[in-house]
């Protein structure tokens, strides 16, 4: 298995530092500016290549939630739910639609700007050299969003990807998945090109005996593709110039409940230096979101959502100035601005006829200003972050018309803007050349998203209104653990956390079928995370486990869609120089539908395989399985009426180059 380390200043405490005649067999150095040594204070856990590419599915949401704790809102993938579903958290702190965790590509924010969710279809696992999952609040660059912690994916290179790759790969309901890369090197940087495309039929969500002459499988087609330029612009300078679009179409449930998203992004960075270091980065997306919403009483559409055009820009400026040998200070600001709207009709059911419609939307802003110092005394290193952002809602508004245009209703929020400082900081203690203890707290905030401000939904009988006067949820906690490496592999790594996110967002009642965001008290969460693994010849091993104790501060009841245990475990078997099979392991404990705990989410336990077979040359046979065990997974529960996960899913496939 190759190991994919990520390069780090000499004096970062690590137990491979002390073992000089061992060598790392690949080494890829990331994009940006290398770690630094203060994140060996805070809980992380990587995934490298082998792993990402080897996920059952064949997708990116899968391969993060490979680490115990990392749970999407819903169950479902991303072939099966609503785009909007698709947030991101950690440590069982609420179910949210909303990422509370920030998830950056090549340190781009990836959340789209209007709902707040996560594009999985756009993000290729053949295009991914590495994740990193640091949990904890954030204090650095774009900390305003890194609430309950961190994913960063970095692109590879053509040192993994070798020039070029291809696959080609069918299911056995007809699905196919097809994926191109391509990574020339140019002087002296390179290119990487991609593009995939996804689509099928999908799988019915409905349980057979809730089958209706309506009811159709989840079909999706989903198209994607990326350039990404890095090229040398000076002396240790280096400017990474990227470019991606994707369109993403859904069925859920219902023959016309169809759902459409779409994006363009661009970014460009510019990293390295001498003994003063610098990057400096600037990105915007362009989005759009559509959906159908169809009755499950009459079958025929009541709500379309036509366009929901959004756009994201930002940028961030870091100075790391030379401190000494020991030391490193890292400087800058940063800025996330999101502006969007969003325009729908309702229509009656009865006679197919709009009889109203609204358009609602704004803007968020926050710039923030951040500093951090890291310094090693001996086997200790110590670290501090502080930040300052000024944040904002302004331009918003909610409009109603009747059925023949004419205005009916319209609100216009206040603006409003404020100050907020949030910290973090920590050590770590390199105990002997192979364990280590670390301990951190910190305090970090999110924004409430335009969604969660401006655009209320009705998912019939069930109103929920929206609520402009929304305000940031803020997260406070601390942790200890230890870090452990043998030989062989061998890896252990504990940690023991408490915290607790005040001002809530959820939806909640305020009458008979009618809900509203609103700022709740407080979820506790305290809980252990422990990851081990071990490898012995061509067998190796990886697991993790997340226990979260997690409670509404107001009445001690279970946060919806926040399971207390889940487990994850990879067996990979280099079974020949030919062949290789990789067997994963996943559970999630019950976890509810609601904050009042009536509607269960049974736990669930599902196998995954992926088996491949050098044919000759680059050229591989891939078998790959989806809940071989076939387990029921229950992916909502509404008073009763369940969507269904997806079911046992074989692929077979070719690939070449990786």
């Amino acid at each position: 298995m190759r190991r994919i380390l990520i390069l780090a200043p000499a004096f970062l405490p690590s137990p491979a530092a002390a073992q000089d005649t061992e060598e790392p067999e690949e080494i890829v150095v990331t994009a940006g500016l290398p770690a630094t040594p203060g994140e060996a204070a805070y809980a992380t856990s990587e995934i490298d290549r082998e792993q990402v590419v080897s996920a059952p599915s064949g997708r990116i949401d899968e391969v993060l939630q490979g680490v115990a704790g990392v749970q999407q809102f819903r169950r479902s993938d991303s072939r099966s739910s609503n785009p909007t579903a698709q947030g991101i958290t950690l440590r069982a702190l609420g179910g949210n639609a909303t990422s509370r965790a920030l998830v950056t590509l090549d340190g781009v924010p990836q959340a789209d700007p209007f709902f707040g969710y996560i594009p999985f279809a756009a993000i290729a696992p053949e295009t991914i050299g590495s994740v990193r999952v640091t949990r904890g609040g954030g204090a650095g660059p774009f900390g305003s969003g890194a609430l309950v912690g961190t994913i960063a994916l970095a692109s590879a290179g053509p040192d993994l990807i070798n020039g070029a790759l291809a696959s080609s790969s069918v299911n056995n309901r007809g699905e196919t998945e097809v994926a191109a890369v391509f990574a020339p090197r140019i002087g002296e940087g390179y290119l990487l090109a991609n593009a995939r495309w996804d689509r099928g039929e999908g799988f019915f969500t409905a349980p057979e005996d809730d089958r209706v002459a309506a009811s159709v499988p989840a079909a999706f087609d989903s198209l994607s593709g990326g350039v990404r330029l890095v090229q040398p612009v000076g002396p240790n300078l280096r400017a990474e110039l990227a470019g991606r679009a994707f369109r993403d179409e859904r069925t859920l449930r219902f023959a016309g409940a169809d759902s459409r998203i779409a994006g363009q992004d661009l970014s460009l960075r510019v990293s390295g230096g001498g003994d003063w270091q610098v990057e400096a980065l600037a990105y915007a997306q362009w989005r759009d979101f559509s959906n159908i919403v169809v009755s499950s009483t009459s079958f025929v559409p009541v709500l379309d959502q036509r366009e929901t055009p959004s756009t994201g820009f930002g940028g961030k400026v870091e100075i790391r100035p030379p401190v000494g040998a020991d030391a490193i200070l890292r400087l800058g600001t940063d800025l996330r601005v999101a502006e969007g709207e969003i325009a729908e009709d309702r229509i009656s059911a009865a006679s197919g006829n709009i009889f109203a419609s609204r358009a609602a939307g704004g803007r968020t802003s926050d710039l923030g200003f951040f500093a951090e110092f890291d310094r090693r005394f001996g086997p200790l290193v110590l670290t501090a972050g502080l930040r300052a952002d000024r944040f904002g809602v302004t331009g918003g508004f909610q409009c109603d018309f009747d059925g023949g245009g004419t205005l009916s209703g319209e609100v216009l929020p206040a603006d409003r803007s404020d100050w907020g400082v949030t910290w973090r900081g920590g050590a770590a203690y390199e105990i002997t050349p192979r364990l280590s203890a670390r301990a951190a707290a910190y305090r970090g905030f999110r924004q409430p998203t335009l969604n969660e401000l401006y655009r209320p939904f009705v998912i019939f009988p069930l109103v929920t209104l929206a609520n402009p006067q929304l305000e940031n949820e803020e997260l406070t906690g601390f942790e200890v653990g230890a870090d452990w490496r043998g030989e062989d592999g061998a890896e252990l790594s504990l940690t023991l956390f408490d915290n607790r996110l005040e001002n809530v967002i959820a939806n909640s009642a305020i009458g008979p079928n009618l809900r509203q965001r609103r700022n709740l008290d407080a979820i506790e969460a305290r809980g252990i995370e422990a990851s081990a693994g071990y490898g012995a010849g061509p067998l190796r091993i990886d697991t993790s486990l997340a226990y979260t104790d997690a409670a509404l501060a107001l009445d001690g009841s279970r946060p919806p869609q926040s399971p207390a245990f889940s487990v994850t475990a990879f067996l990979r078997w280099e079974a020949s120089e030919r062949a290789r099979v990789i067997l994963s392991l996943r559970h999630v404990g019950e976890q509810f539908e609601d904050a009042d705990g009536a509607d269960v989410l049974p736990a669930f336990t599902t196998l995954g395989a992926t088996a491949s077979y050098r044919v000759a040359g680059p050229l591989e046979l891939v078998l790959r399985g989806e809940n071989l065990t076939d387990e029921t997974i229950v992916t909502s529960n509404s008073g009763g009426s369940v969507d269904l996960g997806v079911p046992r899913t074989v692929w077979l496939g070719i690939r070449s180059g990786l």
